[in-house]
Parts: C-alpha cells; sequence; structure tokens
C-alpha cells in the first residue's frame, strides 16, 4: 500500500484516516486494501465512500466513521496502553501481513516486540482434560525455553493453560473483542500477568464486546501470526478445527496431540492426523518441523497490487456497470475473469466492485474472488 511501505511509519494524521476508513460500514481489511490500491490513501477513499455506496445502489447513506470518533478511540487506547500498529510499519508482525484479510492496523498492548519474534500458535479444548492440559503446559514451556513465543485466544481450558506456562518466555493472547472487553471475564487477571513478557492483540474496536461470529474471525489471527498451530484437545465440531483449516489455508503447518478414540475431546485431533497433521507426543516433533522453516522467514511483505495513477477518476459507463453486475451472483467469481467476461477495464471492474461493496452488495474472498449473495 502506498501509505506504509515496508519499514516505514505512518503520520499521526494517516494513522487517524487509516483508523476512521477501517472503521467505516462496509468497509473489512480487503475492502481496505482495494480502497487504498484504488485511490492511493485512505483521505481520498473516505471521501469517495459517500459516491460509491450511492452509485452501488446502497438502501441508505454509509456510516463514516467520524473525525472525532477515531480521536475518542486513540485516546482512550492511549489511556489503556494500546497502541496502534499499521501494515508496513516495522512492529507489525510479518506473517500476519502475508494474509489476504490482514488486518490494516492491530491494537496491542503490552510488550510490542514480542511480535517480531518466531510464535507457535496452541489451541484446544474449553472443557478440557487433566491430561490435556498438563500436556499443554509441557510443550507450551518447552517451546518457550526453545526461543519460540506461544499464540492463542486467551479461552478457557488449553488456551489459557498454553499462556500461563509461558509467561516468562513470552506469549500472546488474541482477543475476539476490543481491549475493554476481555473474554471470558475471569481471565483478566491472566492477561494482565502477560503483558510484562508478551502481549494482548486485537482488530476490533477497544469497546467491541465479542459475539459467535467474532471467533472465526479472530482464529484466522492466531494461525495467521505463527509458523504452525498445534491443536491439542478438539471434538469433531470445535472452533480448534476452523483454526486448523484457516491454517491450511494460509500455509501453515499443522500439528495434533492424538487421543484415546473413547475420549470425544480426541475425536477432532484423531481426525487432523488421518487427514495429515503431523502427530505431536513430545515438544521436538514440532520444533524439527518449525526450524527449517524459521530460516525461511524474513521475506518481503505482500505487494500491493499495480494502480494505473488516473485509475481513481474512473467512472464506468451505465451500460458497463449494469454488465458487470449481471455476471455477479452468489458463486465466486475472479476478477480476471469479470473482466474478460464484461469486456472492460480492469480499472472499470475494480470501481463496480468497490461501488458494491460499500454499498453492502458484495462479498469478497480469498485469491481474488468476489460474489454477491
Amino acid at each position: 500500500m502506498s501509505e506504509a511501505n515496508q519499514g516505514v511509519g505512518l503520520s499521526d494524521e494517516q494513522r487517524l484516516d487509516w483508523l476512521r476508513l477501517i472503521r467505516s460500514q462496509n468497509v473489512g481489511p480487503r475492502t481496505f486494501r482495494a480502497l487504498i490500491n484504488h485511490f492511493g490513501g485512505a483521505r481520498a477513499a473516505l471521501a469517495a465512500l459517500p459516491g460509491l455506496a450511492r452509485r452501488g445502489g446502497a438502501g441508505a447513506a454509509t456510516q463514516i466513521c467520524s473525525r472525532a470518533e477515531a480521536e475518542r478511540e486513540i485516546a482512550a487506547a492511549h489511556k489503556l496502553g494500546v497502541t496502534f500498529v499499521a501494515m508496513g510499519e516495522p512492529d507489525y508482525p510479518h506473517r500476519l501481513q502475508m494474509i489476504d484479510d490482514a488486518p490494516p492496523l492491530i491494537a496491542v498492548r503490552g510488550h510490542i516486540p514480542v511480535l517480531s519474534r518466531p510464535m507457535v500458535a496452541i489451541v484446544g479444548s474449553r472443557n478440557a482434560s487433566g491430561a490435556g492440559i498438563k500436556f499443554t503446559q509441557r510443550i507450551a514451556r518447552e517451546l518457550g525455553e526453545a526461543g519460540f513465543v506461544t499464540v492463542s485466544g486467551l479461552a478457557r481450558g488449553i488456551d489459557a493453560a498454553a499462556h500461563q506456562a509461558s509467561l516468562l518466555t513470552g506469549t500472546i493472547a488474541v482477543l475476539a473483542g476490543g481491549h475493554e472487553h476481555v473474554y471470558p471475564p475471569e481471565h483478566a487477571e491472566l492477561l494482565d500477568a502477560i503483558l510484562p513478557a508478551g502481549a494482548a492483540l486485537s482488530e476490533m474496536p477497544l469497546g467491541w464486546e465479542p459475539r459467535a461470529r467474532d471467533f472465526p474471525r479472530r482464529n484466522r489471527l492466531i494461525s495467521a501470526l505463527s509458523l504452525g498451530v498445534v491443536i491439542v484437545e478438539a471434538a469433531k465440531r470445535s472452533g480448534s478445527l476452523i483454526t486448523a483449516r484457516l491454517a491450511l489455508e494460509q500455509g501453515r503447518e499443522v500439528f495434533a496431540v492424538p487421543g484415546s478414540p473413547l475420549d470425544p475431546r480426541a475425536e477432532g485431533t484423531n481426525g487432523l492426523i488421518k487427514q495429515g497433521a503431523t502427530p505431536v507426543t513430545e515438544t521436538a516433533d514440532i520444533i524439527s518441523v518449525l526450524r527449517p522453516i524459521m530460516d525461511e522467514t524474513r521475506f518481503p511483505a505482500r505487494e500491493p497490487e499495480p494502480r494505473p495513477s488516473d485509475e481513481g477518476g474512473v467512472e464506468p459507463a451505465p451500460d458497463e456497470r449494469a454488465r458487470i453486475v449481471g455476471l455477479l451472483g452468489p458463486v465466486p467469481i475472479q476478477l480476471d475473469d469479470l473482466v474478460r467476461l464484461s469486456k472492460s477495464s480492469p480499472a472499470v471492474v475494480r470501481t463496480v466492485l468497490l461501488e458494491l461493496e460499500i454499498a453492502g452488495r458484495l462479498e469478497r474472498h480469498g485469491g481474488s474472488l468476489v460474489s454477491m449473495p
């Protein structure tokens, strides 16, 4: 993105504009990236939002985060000791930056340098067995001694055990809600204990209370931060299996701890091993796979899509807009296919997609896929 090159920090004004843009209605991480690439900056994108929504067929005015709202969030964050780190800045975790839907801004509290160290996620059942908790503590402690930071979701059971065992060596809690709403509430003291050597991280507004749909969203960050994900205990239908699936999609290693076929908490992990996950019976099983990958972790950030200098001024003709919209449906389609089938330029197609997206009528998927529910 043009406003934050790798290793270069945003100005205070740019950070404010980025926060306003990502907090505006119908702007998620992928939309944010498309807007920045299209208009060259967050301020220009903010100015364009009302027109995009109107042309996209929005039924009501798009809610744009005001400057005052963003300033209040930044001030409240400062009081909590929370820092907003932008994609492309030196403190932004480089592995997280590589995914398609990386958050433009992450709100971080604690020991920020921990974000630059190699990480391993450990997740599992909230209703964990005593044996599962004991094994989690062992591998978390030994991974910490080997130089790894553990990542988990601050949930009850396996997550909490992983955090507790690596307090001294560094652990990262990825929050489903904002920093003002720790979930579960009884883990507020655990989070405070994490912060001296570790960190808490969230992409959500400071006062956001987590809902059910926010946990899979959080899980993608847990896997993206990490070299690999270790699943200790997971039932057949488990949020931990969602994390494992996301890890595979992101190209991360997946490890699973085998368990008794008679224990429902082992059904998911045993299934993962059948599907090719690396079985873990000791910490060395994890380290032996990850050590070679660690030597390859210093790579450049994702390059933004090329943006013609005049693309921000493209205005699709009415027949072009109708033709592109007519090609969209509930089945995701590649951007390149839309360009070819519509016989329009890539700039025109991207403009129409942004209009529909800001109007709340388009959904972006990974791999340049879009759909219109």
